[in-house]
């Protein structure tokens, strides 16, 4: 009788798991054969990108090298080549989806914003701008430069205005028809603006190491060999115009603005890429509110006298580093200063933002967002190249046996760098995930009522659910706020039999509104001052203010040649970040 038990219950759960291992085996392939093919088309776009971006840069390092047979007119050919490609990309993409006008196409409407796309734009002009500059100066030398130098800027001006035009009117498409082949057009376009990007770091780069070659000579600094200086070459004709020199010393002038246009489209076409095949949430995917400025004193006003200071500095610390070893060495102290007294402000602030978010215990948006995904990681990657800097200047400092006059102050200043990035990457990731309240409670100017009425709802059943991510065929995003609120007075109406309201009224504690008010206040004008700030210190190394290739201890450190090169690539991630940030900071403060 055991036995037949034994053999029954041997028998039953042996049935059960193969039962058990039988959904386990069609959920596992029903998951394969749903996700494989993206991840696949994923994978292999990625691998395209990035081997052509390696590609790019090691032309790029190959003309570093100046005896190498490689020439300029290799690279620039090549990015052209590329340029074009991406315009054949586009040209497609948009007469596809003239052709599919009539079908609804779904939007992430957190892809970007209009100031986002405003701020682009503005880029672009002066990248434009930059380009006239660069075809006036090379058509001034074309009887020793190839034809190249002169195509490259024109293809480079069609491109921006092209591209441009695609971000504001198709950045924020979630593609769903040819998603392999658009995949590998999105990241061409990605990696192409990356390896754009490549070419004006190591441009002005260029330019800025000439310049400080030609100071380190002036001033005969003793730990630098003749074999580590090379003078910048010299074209072998002469300009058929007399306006050569003024282009040259212009357009080097825009070479930051520039920069920053090619990795900001190339985020943007990120987010693009991975929002191809991807299924929007529809409670995510709404516009955040738009806040007043109404109450803002404090932050603006401490933020812009940071950056006419910051321009201040600017002027100084640039006409000072030309004279005598004392007027120079003064202008780095000067330096250090004013970037301790910057700093200690952001960290005050930030930990002031992070403390009101403790204070207030509002939920995470645990929502899939690849935007603000891409801009946390964004942020902690480029943070990572200004702590590497910081932590070299750091051991330079304790480890050097000189003592110039800035010595310890830029000890002071490097330990805080780590601390302020560590601070506001904080508070602006805990900002981008703070649950945005509801509407009554989502912006301080709107009159706080003593009463509210309390409603008792059986809310009506849904027929359908209205998915806000399509776009009509006419151009439009969905029902507005004002459609939503006929069409509840319309529910109102219409299941009026279901819902009941009740008069009695419900006190609210107005001290806690006015709280929640003022915590509000402070946190819009900590991300003003954090956004100026942070656009202050851009300003600064954008221009040519760099103490670090100047104040001469990481170099007798780490040598002149390990040291400027640490620098080259370093210093473009600090500027990336800094710019991020402020654009992280704008979203912060339409968000509170």
């Amino acid at each position: 009788m055991s036995l037949n038990k034994f053999s029954q219950s041997s028998s039953s759960s042996s049935s059960s798991s193969s039962i058990r291992d039988k959904k386990v085996f069609a959920k596992l392939k029903l998951n394969l054969s749903g996700d494989y093919p993206r991840k696949n088309a994923e994978l292999l776009s990625a691998q395209y990108g990035i081997n052509l971006l390696l590609a790019g840069v090691a032309l790029i390092l190959a003309i570093a090298h100046r005896d190498s047979s490689v020439e300029e007119k290799d690279l620039l050919s090549f990015t052209t080549g590329l340029m074009i490609l991406q315009l054949i990309w586009m040209l497609w993409y948009i007469l596809v989806r003239r052709s599919q006008r009539n079908t609804r196409t779904e939007r992430d409407v957190n892809a970007t914003t209009c100031w986002i796309r405003g701020g682009l734009t503005l880029l672009a002009i002066l990248s434009l701008i930059m380009d006239a500059l660069k075809i006036g100066y090379y058509v001034g030398y074309r009887l020793c430069l190839s034809a190249s130098h002169v195509v490259y800027p024109v293809i480079h001006a069609i491109h921006t205005v092209a591209q441009v035009n695609f971000l504001w009117f198709h950045i924020k498409d979630v593609i769903k028809s040819f998603e392999t082949f658009e995949r590998f057009g999105v990241i061409h376009a990605v990696f192409t603006n990356l390896l754009l990007w490549c070419n004006g770091v190591m441009s002005e780069t260029e330019h800025f190491m000439n310049n400080h070659v030609r100071r380190t000579l002036e001033l005969e600094f003793k730990n630098i060999t003749e074999g580590e200086l090379e003078p910048e070459p010299e074209l072998q004709c002469n300009c058929t115009t007399s306006t050569c020199a003024l282009f040259s010393q212009s357009f080097t002038y825009l070479f930051p603005f520039n920069i920053e246009y090619h990795i900001f489209v190339s985020v943007l076409l990120f987010v693009m890429w991975k929002n191809i095949g991807r299924t929007i949430d529809v409670s995510s995917n709404r516009k955040s509110l738009v806040t007043k400025t109404q109450g803002l004193i404090l932050g603006p006003i401490l933020g812009l006298l940071a950056l006419v200071s910051t321009i201040g500095i600017l002027v100084v610390y640039i006409t000072r580093l030309e004279g005598p070893r004392e007027v120079h060495q003064s202008a780095i102290s000067m330096f250090y200063i004013y970037g301790i007294v910057m700093l200690v402000v952001m960290c005050s602030a930030g930990a002031l933002g992070l403390l009101i978010y403790r204070a207030n215990h509002m939920p995470l948006d645990a929502s899939k967002n690849p935007s603000r995904q891409l801009d946390t990681e964004l942020l902690f990657g480029s943070a990572l190249g200004s702590w590497f800097l910081s932590w070299c200047s750091i051991v330079s400092v304790l480890s050097s046996n000189s003592d110039p006059p800035h010595r310890w102050t830029n000890l002071i200043y490097s330990l805080l760098i780590v601390l302020e990035k560590y601070v506001q990457n904080l508070f602006i990731i805990e900002s981008l995930y703070r649950r945005q309240e509801s509407v009554e409670r989502a912006d301080p100017e709107l009159p706080t009522n003593t009463e509210v009425s309390s409603v008792t709802a059986s809310l009506p059943p849904l027929n359908g659910i209205d998915n806000l991510a399509y776009e009509s065929p006419g151009g439009g995003s969905g029902p507005t706020e004002n459609e939503q609120e006929e069409n509840g007075q319309e529910n109102g109406q219409v299941y009026g039999s279901q819902r009941k309201q009740s008069n009695v009224p419900l006190p609210v504690d107005s001290h806690v509104a006015e709280s929640s008010n003022m915590k509000r206040l402070i946190l819009k004008n900590i991300a003003v001052l954090l956004l100026l700030c942070n656009v202050s210190l851009w300003i600064l190394p954008a221009f040519g203010c760099r103490p670090q290739y100047d104040n001469g201890l990481e170099e007798e450190t780490f040598g002149f040649s390990t040291w400027t090169n640490v620098l080259n690539f370093v210093i473009p991630l600090n500027l990336f970040y800094r710019m991020h940030s402020v654009a992280s900071l704008f979203e912060v403060f339409r968000r509170v």
